[in-house]
């Protein structure tokens, strides 16, 4: 089993393997008798569900985006194009900051055939005078997608040259893609260089404890890199890959080695909670086989907290998946009785876990404040909602404040997402990535659910309490 700095640095930009061409429909669910309420992460005081993003208001303010609620099995069977084109339409009326050009080309050739695309064209011309600035909102670049590259990303450190050359080679995608070897060549010759000539300046940043272990890192990183740039003179697409991902794995350990203390003070109020100050990786054994994931206190340290607590209680073992959709969400964490969360034996009462969403530029996470109430409407958190297996934390939408144990795995759909633009980012906090399993997450149906979870590394770093 690899360490769990090794899961945070493992891979590149094209790390996780590549979903399967036609997944077991999510929306064939148990039979009607027996399934859980058919609606999304949260629950309200009464102990029923909400829709991830529910099109209510809260505080006379609408909400930005809704989720399509999950239908009957087989309901939707010969009109999927026409619901998909339906609810795109739905999304642009309350979300007008989602640019109709780019979801227009992103899903109308390959998702909503001939039916959908005649409806979707026609609510598109309708729709276009109402936002005429929508494209404005759309991020510079595509969205970072590898969970491990986000890891890299969210660590709490300043390593400019480290930095560098992790997204130099992350950013090789594109000319991979393109079989464009020159310019890989180049960017391969570039990083070497970088390297050579910084080397001095990288051990530097290092403590003397852990100096001799990055001086081995960065003699592995040269080792590595240089049979990065064989692989490009040979234009050999799988060992170049090959040759990427232990390089930004080198890169990726060597980074974590310059965490130093915990980055900020958690508030009082919630000092009856648990914390996770650091990450941890988690396997969730489901009844399809396992998926491996890594939780990040650094930028979520109560969110993770929790999750790591229950895990460690054995609160969702034997739980089932409670709503899923194909290229949505998988959830669970409700447990039988009339409880939608933890109920903490000591007090009776169930257990309340805040909204927290970091944003780079802030040294603490906003505390249960959307991006919609703090008016950061181009934002992107420090773990945001780009990867397929990104785990998520539930509430309802009466009450920012009442998650207390349900999460949902975001199944990340690239054609259905815009990048960096999504409408879950901001509304609900992410606290970790799945790195390993992505061909069992594939499989995960409304019929399944978590035979046991359990800590692998980074019990050390919870805390019950401040």
């Amino acid at each position: 089993m690899h360490s769990t700095a090794g899961r945070i640095a493992a891979g590149g930009a094209d790390g996780a393997p590549a979903p399967r061409s036609q997944p077991q429909s999510r929306s064939q669910s148990r039979s009607q008798d027996d399934r859980p309420p058919a609606l999304g992460p949260g629950r309200c005081p009464r102990g029923g569900h909400h829709q991830i993003g529910a099109d209510i208001h809260r505080q006379g303010r609408p909400a930005t985006g809704a989720a399509p609620r999950r239908l009957r099995a087989g309901s939707d069977r010969g009109r999927g194009p026409l619901l998909a084109a339906f609810r795109f339409l739905i999304g642009l009326l309350i979300q007008p900051r989602l640019p109709a050009g780019a979801v227009a080309a992103a899903v109308w050739p390959r998702r909503l055939g001939l039916a959908g695309s005649g409806l979707l064209l026609s609510g598109l011309l309708l729709l276009g005078p109402l936002a005429p600035a929508a494209l404005a909102a759309l991020p510079q670049g595509n969205a970072v997608t590898d969970p491990t590259a986000l890891l890299r990303d969210a660590l709490p450190i300043q390593a400019g040259d480290l930095q560098d050359l992790q997204h130099r080679l992350e950013s090789s995608s594109d000319d991979l893609r393109a079989k464009r070897w020159s310019a890989l060549a180049s960017t391969v010759k570039r990083s070497q260089s970088l390297l050579n000539t910084r080397r001095v300046a990288i051990l530097a940043g290092f403590g003397p404890q852990g100096r001799d272990r990055a001086t081995e890192l960065l003699d592995q990183l040269q080792q590595q890199l240089q049979t990065l740039a064989s692989a490009a003179e040979a234009q050999q697409r799988d060992p170049f890959l090959e040759a990427r991902r232990a390089a930004l794995a080198s890169i990726g350990t060597a980074e974590s080695l310059l965490v130093g203390p915990f980055p900020f003070e958690i508030p009082e109020e919630y000092d009856d909670l648990p914390r996770l100050l650091g990450r941890a990786s988690v396997r969730i054994t489901t009844s399809k086989g396992d998926l491996i994931a890594v939780v990040d206190g650094y930028n979520a340290p109560l969110t993770a907290g929790a999750f790591v607590d229950l895990v460690q209680r054995g609160f969702y073992d034997g739980l089932p998946f409670i709503r899923a959709e194909d290229f949505y969400v998988l959830q669970t964490g409700d447990p039988p009785g009339p409880a939608s969360g933890y109920v903490d034996p000591n007090t009776g009462r169930e257990r309340s876990v805040p909204l927290e969403i970091r944003v780079p530029g802030q040294s603490v996470p906003f505390y249960n404040q959307t991006f919609e109430d703090l008016g950061l409407f181009k934002a992107q958190p420090m773990l945001p909602f780009n990867a397929k297996g990104t785990l998520g934390w539930a509430h309802s939408d009466e009450d920012l404040a009442d998650g207390s144990s349900q999460f949902f795995l975001f199944l990340f759909e690239p054609e259905l997402t815009p990048a960096g633009l999504n409408l879950i980012d901001g509304r609900y906090a992410a606290f970790g990535y799945v790195v390993d399993g992505f061909d069992v997450l594939e499989e995960l149906s409304a019929d399944d659910g978590i035979v046991k979870a359990t800590v692998l590394e980074g019990s050390e770093n919870l805390r019950p309490h401040a």
